[in-house]
């Protein structure tokens, strides 16, 4: 019974859930995942979490993952890490992500993370970063 708990609520999620094994193979994809990278879940489950992560950010995205598999632990538990992800359309989103490692009997078996697409906030605070810095540059001026 509890099983089918967790799996309603990992669907009824309003943030995107994404599993993916010691491998970084995807096997759970909600459908917020579908609404915020465009990959259906038939698609994306099976596939790697290269499908979403943006090719300059690929090296250090797994050596962060291997290296928190290994250790049993992420350093960005309890915290949400704001980055850039791709969608299926190619288009470049800025993303909250949150991880854990999920164990089973003791054993590391994958990585968790929650997404929110925070793209429109994230290029408004960027405008009004920039319109502050030009604010400030003419009062100086």
């Amino acid at each position: 019974m509890e099983i089918a708990y967790a799996t309603e609520l990992v669907e009824q999620s309003p943030d995107a859930v994404i599993f993916a094994n010691s491998e970084g193979v995807i096997t759970v994809w909600n459908s917020a995942a579908e609404r915020v990278f465009g990959h259906s879940a038939d698609k994306a489950i099976g596939q790697n979490l290269d499908m979403i992560i943006p090719e300059q950010f690929r090296e250090a995205h797994w050596k962060g993952f291997d290296r928190a598999l290994g250790d049993g632990v992420t350093k960005y538990q309890g915290q949400v890490l704001p980055t850039r992800a791709v969608r299926a359309d190619g288009e470049t989103i800025y993303v909250e992500l949150g991880f854990a490692i999920i164990k089973a009997g003791g054993a590391v078996v994958g990585a968790v993370a929650t997404a929110r697409d925070i793209t429109e906030r994230f290029n408004r605070d960027r405008d009004m970063r920039r319109k502050l810095r030009e604010l400030e540059a003419a009062q100086k001026a």
